[in-house]
């Protein structure tokens, strides 16, 4: 028996839990709360796409004769290939059985249908994958077609990521959804159900937790807790996460809690406390009694809003390191289903997930939601807690991959976040979201490399100086040039969010913008990325102050959800007609192909030729080398210990002793030559300078050292062997 359950409902992700439930964990740990939590999603998935329930969905089909389409009729009449390989094929997709990849990689292995015929396509682009990864991909390909069959023949909203999402999309009253509710359960409800059921007979919680982070898990989120209230009535039910935070804000309608007892509102770790702590002791005895934070319930038959706690929220550094206990680790899915480098990361392997900091520290942008909690209240975790968390993750999950989670991770944490790794001596992967903002110096980005920083993500957006300017995004196209080159210099991947049709866009700024992608790509700078359409959210400083951007908001009477408005924008400009080119454009580019094409071969009407000069991202790149190093900037040795050697210069019959100092790598060497003493003094220093100390110098203080042996430290600075050091691993941050 549990004093909470926590769910996540179907579906997020396949290969990966989200993380929200094991932070809420681990906060209850400190508390000496007891908790249980399960991902019903990916034990539907399970479920769903074993050898007995395909055999059920393939018999459904054909009694109710849903096998309309060819591709329907071709995956039933070879229903006996896909069962007799689906277990097999989950298994090895769960990291097991991998010599079962050659298998899966042979002609004519796996049935084939619809999803299989873009593979002539894109055998160029998957022709360098390991086998591996090419057996991942058919192995997707398998698990999409069967997904395919599903959906036409069993439940039109079955996705692997989201269930019933257009019932939980814009849903400013909640009539549909109820109505919805009323109908019999689906085929994918009852498997939901029965799970969940097996569950609670097991945990026996006081109280459920539905984590809902986004509208694919509302609808099995309101099936799952209209379950509970039927066949549990004495189970009390909650509703947090990212899609309440967002979209409930507004809520009246009373049909809500006929199936939720609560619904809160943002960082759920004191309002889940002071839920228990009514749900277990509803008296007067109880110093929470009645006391609630940013939670909404029914009284009197009306939705009412209580936030009388006075109790202030917890500090990031006194939650605990999120608890993936009790999730099933080993049974998660990695696919690989498109050939976007980004993409993949985010399905392929089991990532720990953890944030450097609460919000966003720069919290400007136009678009974006910054009047919120989530965003708007910033705190960043000190590096050495951070690095304590990894490694006790490590430990739990057995995984030393993270993906940080940050709205903009910090430039100055990631920089101490990477020293401490280097110093600890681990071996993890990590990737998390940035700004392309201009702290991240050559230097710097080599240092997070090293430090296991294997990809970035960040929002150039309209690629556009005016409309940057607009958004108060706080970069420009210039530097975003610049820090993308410095990560593709140092070997991280760097993924770019791109955004068309902005409030007062131009089809010459939507041009433009390709353009510069273009270029961006074609000289390396990024190598993934990702146009999606400007979608106006009821939170952000556009949606507050429409009038300045050019647009017209479709207000709607709101009882439900709110977080998407409808607008028009006096441009008159229909940017959706953009998207394909815009998306086949970027394909192509991605992999290496398409830069010598006119941008008009990307689209299907008539467009403007682009403003901007074919070497404008090279000459982003043409300004002098600063030579000033600010006294403050500490310095740091990545590299080892050289091997030695003492030789004799003789020049004009003038000899001097010199120190040869030959640097190993893992992937080659490098040397160097100074006078002997200059060469001793490098030396002591070198080693005083190593990442793995812990203590650090900053320049003036490696300027005042020198210049106590020698003269002229600048003249020795900018010399020809130490700007060999300074390209390989001799860092000023």
């Amino acid at each position: 028996m549990e004093d909470i359950l926590f769910i996540t409902p179907p579906f997020t992700q396949l290969n990966t839990p989200y993380p929200a439930t094991a932070y809420l964990k681990s906060f209850l740990n400190t508390k000496k709360i007891t908790s249980f939590q399960i991902d019903l999603g990916i034990e539907v998935i399970l479920e769903l796409f074993s050898k007995k329930r395909l055999q059920e969905v393939f018999n459904l089909a054909y009694e109710n004769e849903k096998l309309g389409s060819y591709n329907a009729q071709r995956i039933y009449s070879l229903k006996d290939e896909y069962l007799k390989n689906i277990d097999a094929v989950i298994c090895f997709l769960q990291g097991k059985n991998q010599t079962f990849a050659r298998q899966i990689c042979s002609d004519n292995f796996l049935p084939k249908a619809s999803r299989f015929e873009q593979l002539e396509d894109l055998d160029w682009a998957f022709g360098s994958m390991g086998i591996q990864d090419k057996a991942k991909h058919l192995a997707t390909l398998f698990l999409e077609d069967l997904s395919d069959f599903i959906v036409e023949c069993i439940d039109e909203n079955f996705g692997f990521s989201r269930y019933a999402e257009r019932l939980g999309k814009s849903a400013n009253s909640f009539d549909e959804l109820y109505d919805n509710l009323q109908n019999d359960t689906s085929y994918i409800d009852t498997i939901t159900l029965k799970i969940l059921e097996d569950r609670l007979q097991e945990i026996q919680p006081k109280l459920i937790c539905f984590s809902v982070p986004f509208p694919g898990n509302l609808y099995s989120a309101f099936r799952c807790a209209q379950f509970v209230k039927k066949s549990h009535p004495e189970i009390k039910i909650s509703m947090g996460g990212g899609f309440p935070n967002t979209e409930l804000r507004n809520l009246t309608d009373c049909r809500v809690f006929d199936f939720f007892d609560y619904i809160t509102l943002d960082d759920g770790e004191l309002p889940v406390e002071l839920l228990l702590s009514n749900v277990l002791n509803s008296t007067t005895n109880n110093p929470d009694y009645k006391l609630f934070k940013r939670t909404f319930f029914k009284e009197n038959d009306n939705v009412v809003y209580n936030n009388s706690s006075a109790k202030k929220d917890y500090n990031q550094a006194d939650l605990g390191t999120p608890d993936y206990s009790n999730l099933l680790l080993d049974k998660y899915i990695s696919v690989i289903e498109i050939a976007n480098p980004m993409h993949s990361l985010w399905s392929d392997g089991r990532w720990n997930k953890l944030t450097m900091a609460h919000g966003c520290y720069w919290g400007k942008c136009t678009f974006c939601d910054i009047s919120l909690d989530y965003i708007k209240i910033y705190e960043p975790i000190a590096a050495t807690l951070l690095v304590d968390r990894m490694e006790q993750m490590i430990s739990q999950t057995g995984e030393n991959g993270f993906h940080f989670v940050d709205e903009a991770a910090p430039p100055a944490l990631m920089r101490e976040v990477a020293i401490e790794i280097i110093r600890r001596k681990l071996t993890v992967t990590w990737w998390t979201n940035i700004r392309f903002e201009k702290s991240f110096t050559k230097d710097l980005c080599f240092l997070l490399k090293k430090s296991g920083c294997i990809a970035v993500s960040g929002g150039l957006e309209v690629a556009s100086d005016r409309l940057l300017a607009l958004i108060r995004k706080g970069v420009t196209v210039e530097q975003v040039a610049k820090v993308t080159s410095n990560f593709t210099e140092a070997g991280v991947m760097v993924h770019a969010y791109l955004m068309y049709g902005f409030p007062t866009q131009t089809v010459q700024e939507t041009v433009d913008s390709l353009e510069m992608v273009r270029q961006l790509f074609e000289l390396g700078c990024i190598q993934s990325g990702f146009w999606h359409q400007f979608a106006l959210t009821t939170h952000s400083p556009i949606s507050l102050n429409p009038s300045e951007y050019g647009i017209v908001p479709q207000y709607k009477n709101i009882s439900f959800a709110n977080n998407d408005i409808d607008f028009k924008d006096k441009t008159g400009i229909k940017h959706d007609k953009f998207s394909y080119g815009l998306k086949k454009s970027i394909f192509n580019f991605m992999n290496g192909i398409g830069f010598q094409l006119p941008l008009q071969e990307w689209f299907e009407f008539k467009i403007p030729k682009t403003t901007i000069k074919n070497d404008f991202i090279i000459s982003c790149f043409e300004e002098e080398e600063d030579f000033s190093t600010k006294p403050s900037a500490k310095i740091y040795w990545l590299g080892g210990t050289p091997l030695i050697l003492e030789f004799t210069k003789s020049k004009r019959g003038k000899s001097k002793k010199m120190l040869q100092l030959i640097f190993h790598e893992n992937s080659g060497n490098f040397e160097i030559s100074l006078e002997v003493e200059k060469g001793e003094w490098l030396l002591n220093s070198l080693e005083k300078l190593a990442i793995t100390e812990n203590n650090s110098f900053t320049f003036s203080e490696l300027k005042t050292d020198f210049e106590n042996h020698f003269n002229d430290f600048e003249l020795f600075w900018y010399s020809k062997p130490i700007q060999v050091l300074r390209d390989n691993g001799l860092l000023v941050l």
